[in-house]
């Protein structure tokens, strides 16, 4: 059910506010570029930034304006298990398809916190769940075998693996089966990732390259010689894109680059700042050489 090219979907702001009508013009833009799903409200949608209205508010439209016609996967994550409970019921209310749950950031909870964390939410739940292990970010790892744990619970279908680690794929196949969705949380190891068992992206690039990256994600996970040739050729294309959206913090470049391309300005909230004119020419040069601009 959620496989290929899923953008993790920013959050437009106007005024420092939520812009609903910029927001349902991408998520209408993802249906008709061939995205096949929709992340709301995670990482790359300024999540610790949304007040708790508006990170509800953000899954809804996504859920109302996607109208089944792609699977809406809702960021609703926290570092309480408390608010990641109420964020994760509110989700399956409204309609979400599922839930991408990051490990908690800033507690530093062992392995069996991390279980029990992700068991509280499973058990009052009913929508699939996607664990969502982000290192760099969260400080703490999951390991292999507490996702192993954590499979044989009702919900839990998968990972959102960020951690940069190619051979996490591997060990995750072998332990857990290929029934175990594994997606990569960065862009540039996608087709490698793809190669080893993984079945697709929560991309940042999807952002602002829908088509490419879901053409792109199509041939990585075909098998035959045409379809690999095709997939290498898109991935050198993507590459210097997939680089430039984090020389400095995400969201701040993609959020550049879609204003660039006349998606949405690129205002983002403090602590983040716009990009640094260096930066923007980087942006530039590399949707250039994308043909995107």
């Amino acid at each position: 059910m959620f496989k290929g090219s899923n953008v993790a979907l920013v959050t437009p702001f106007k005024n420092d506010k939520l812009d609903d009508d910029t927001y349902i013009k991408l998520i209408h833009f993802h249906i008709k570029n061939g995205t096949n799903g929709l992340v709301p409200a995670g990482t790359t949608g300024e999540s610790p930034t949304l007040s708790h209205d508006e990170h509800e508010r953000v899954i809804e439209l996504c859920v109302k304006e996607s109208n089944n016609q792609i699977p809406v996967f809702a960021g609703t994550g926290s570092n309480s298990t408390e608010e990641a409970i109420s964020l994760t019921t509110h989700a399956e209310k409204i309609g979400a398809n599922g839930a991408l749950i990051v490990t908690p950031y800033y507690n530093k909870p062992t392995q069996e916190g991390l279980y029990q964390h992700y068991k509280a939410i499973n058990d009052k739940c009913g929508i699939p769940i996607l664990i969502y292990n982000i290192p760099g970010r969260s400080v703490i790892d999951m390991s292999v075998d507490t996702m192993a744990r954590l499979y044989e619970l009702k919900n839990i279908i998968g990972v959102k693996d960020a951690t940069g680690d190619l051979n996490r794929v591997d060990e995750t196949l072998k332990k857990l089966g290929k029934d175990f969705i594994q997606l990569t949380g960065n862009d540039d190891n996608a087709l490698e990732f793809n190669k080893r068992g993984g079945v697709g992206a929560i991309s940042v690039t999807a952002n602002i390259a829908p088509k490419l990256c879901s053409d792109f994600q199509k041939f990585s996970i075909m098998r035959d010689e045409k379809s690999k040739l095709e997939a290498d050729k898109l991935d050198k294309i993507l590459q210097p894109v997939h680089h430039s959206m984090f020389v400095e913090s995400n969201p701040s470049p993609v959020k550049y680059a879609a204003k660039l391309l006349d998606l949405c300005q690129d205002d983002v909230r403090l602590p983040l700042v716009k990009v640094t004119d260096p930066t923007k020419e980087v942006i530039r040069k590399a949707l250039q050489s994308a043909k995107l601009i």
